[in-house]
Formats: structure tokens, C-alpha cells, sequence
């Protein structure tokens, strides 16, 4: 297989194309240079926000193409028409966040979406990605895929959200871990994101598939201890009932990442319905494995962990922390 990854040198990308080339496919890998591409890729560089930026793309074929463009949708529509006739699949990471809010627990793909098009300016997330999933649709028809992903997580994260966990419960003494201790999480590691991105294109799948873990793959209990598991800390896991961290004035999701009490927007991410992923080979490792993975990446790092320029960094200030121990 040729493969062409638009993006390709962080997290989601990156794991695409160390899959297929674990897999002996024909990589190329188009981006921007900020960061090194993997190696045993062939390389182009282009920026698509700037006139031209595409002009390394001109010649070629590929098999399939997989998109990780997180922007505007128009560069997702400028790539695709070029490509159309010269790619056999693309695959566009989209995600369950296209669906209108809030969205019902269980929901599948033929859920309500957000009104968008190719020509969104880029400025609201969830219209960005219904629009770069429409402008995948226009150029290649039933041979586009939207990867439609839920929680991402796994090496390399640049949001911070497990690598936060892992940080926070390495330094040891009491954490605050927002209960219920036994409340479901649903995500997907990069990784299984990536394999299965792969072999969709391989079958020549079309349309919008939910790509995250089935619900209660894991529970918050379950992600925490094996974070202090993996890091050898002599943390306490002090579990605090959802109303007094919401009464403290503490964020969910933000302040205290991945976690959401329960309730209607804690359905919509983590109880989505993902079994047409699941009957076409969605497999998802332990929460141990991703958990483990992450610290030895972390580890591996000379520096800090690397974090997204248009993300906000997330975590609960130590003092936040203590206060509400304290209480």
C-alpha cells in the first residue's frame, strides 16, 4: 500500500504512520517541518494555509491518504479535490464531537450533526471537523472515511490530559481523584485509532464510523491506580464526591482532565454506541498498556512533555488542590 499522511509527526498522525510502517507500507509523510517525520518516510513539506502550499502534492499516487487536520475545513477541501483523482481512499480524523449538543448517551453515527460546510472558518471545533468530513465527501464520495474519535490518549499526547495524571500522581501525597470510583470511561489509544484507520482503508470503507472504546472499557479508578502503579509513587487516592469538587469551583474535563461527573454531557463522551467500529475489527488494549506506554514516553523525553500551540494547557493548580484536601 502507498500511503500519504497529511500531518503525520505528532500524536494521532505519528501513530498512523508508525503502524503502516510496521505494516512494510510505502509511507509519505506532508507537513510543515516543525517536527522531525518518522523515519524510513519519504518527505514533503507544504504549508496548506498559504497560497501554493500544496504544490509539493501535485505529482504522485497514492492508495489512500489519512487527513489529521484540525483547522479550517477549507485546507481539508483544497487537499482532497487535489488528490481525488490520484488516491484511491481518505480517510479524515474527524470526531464525536460533530454530533449537536448535547448529545444522547448511545448515540451512533446516524445521530444529528452540526450545521457546517467546507467553507467554516476554522473557528469552532465541532462545525470544523462536520465541514472537513463534508469536504472529504465532495471530492471522494463513498471513498471517504470519517474517523469520527472520542477521547484520544496514548504516547505522544500533546493535549497533556494523561500525561497531566501521570505527572500529578508521580510527585506522590494525597490526590484528588474525583469520584465515582467506579464511573465508565470510554477513549482510544492513538494507537488502536491508528490500526484500525489502516485496516478501514484497506477494505475500502466509506462514511462515518464512531472510533473510540467500547463504553466502560475502563473506569476512572481503573485509569488512576494504574497510573500510580506505573509510577511507582506513594500517592493516596483520595476519592471526593463530584458536588464537593463542583461546589469548590473546580473544572471538570479541564481542570481535573478526562474526568466529567455524571450526568448528560458524562453520556454523550462516554457512553456513545461504537459497535459498526467494533464489527469491522476495532480492537482496544488494556488501559494498563496506554497508561504504561504514556510514562515510558514521558520518561524517554529530554525535555517537557510537548503541548499543542492552539490548546490550552490543562491541570488543577496544587493549591486549588491542597485547599479542597484541606476542607
Amino acid at each position: 500500500m502507498r500511503l500519504l499522511v497529511l500531518g503525520g509527526t505528532e500524536f494521532v498522525g505519528r501513530a498512523v504512520v508508525e503502524d503502516a510502517l510496521a505494516r512494510d507500507w510505502d509511507v509519505t509523510v506532508f507537513h510543515r517541518g516543525g517536527h522531525a517525520a518518522p523515519s524510513g518516510t519519504t518527505v514533503l513539506h507544504g504549508d496548506r494555509t498559504e497560497e501554493g502550499g500544496l504544490d509539493a502534492l501535485a505529482p504522485g499516487r497514492w492508495d489512500a491518504v489519512v487527513d489529521t487536520w484540525a483547522g479550517a475545513p477549507s485546507a481539508v477541501a483544497d487537499a482532497a479535490r487535489l488528490l481525488a483523482g490520484r488516491a484511491g481512499h481518505y480517510a479524515y480524523v474527524s470526531s464525536r464531537s460533530v454530533y449537536t449538543s448535547p448529545a444522547r448517551a448511545g448515540l451512533d453515527e446516524d445521530g444529528p450533526v452540526v450545521d457546517a460546510s467546507p467553507e467554516d472558518d476554522g473557528t469552532d471545533y465541532a462545525r470544523a471537523k462536520r465541514g472537513g468530513e463534508l469536504a472529504a465527501e465532495s471530492a471522494f464520495g463513498d471513498r471517504a472515511l470519517s474517523v469520527r474519535a472520542g477521547l484520544i490518549l496514548g504516547p505522544h499526547e500533546n493535549i497533556g490530559r494523561l500525561p497531566w495524571w501521570l505527572g500529578r500522581i508521580a510527585r506522590g501525597g494525597p490526590v484528588l481523584a474525583p469520584g465515582p470510583r467506579d464511573l465508565p470511561l470510554q477513549y482510544v489509544d492513538a494507537r488502536d485509532l491508528a490500526a484500525w484507520t489502516l485496516d478501514a482503508v484497506e477494505k475500502g470503507l466509506g462514511g462515518p464510523f464512531n472510533l473510540v472504546s467500547p463504553p466502560g472499557h475502563t473506569t476512572t479508578g481503573e485509569l488512576l491506580e494504574a497510573c500510580a502503579a506505573v509510577t511507582g509513587s506513594d500517592a493516596e487516592l483520595r476519592w471526593t464526591d463530584p458536588g464537593a469538587i463542583l461546589d469548590a469551583g473546580i473544572q471538570p474535563w479541564t481542570e481535573l482532565p478526562i474526568w466529567l461527573p455524571p450526568g448528560e454531557t458524562h453520556g454523550a463522551l462516554h457512553r456513545g454506541d461504537v459497535s459498526k467500529a467494533l464489527a469491522t475489527g476495532l480492537r482496544c488494549r488494556p488501559v494498563a498498556e496506554t497508561v504504561a506506554d504514556t510514562w515510558a514516553w514521558m520518561r524517554s523525553l529530554d525535555g517537557p512533555v510537548p503541548q499543542r500551540p492552539d490548546r490550552p494547557r490543562v491541570g488543577l493548580a496544587p493549591e486549588k488542590e491542597a485547599r479542597l484536601l484541606g476542607a
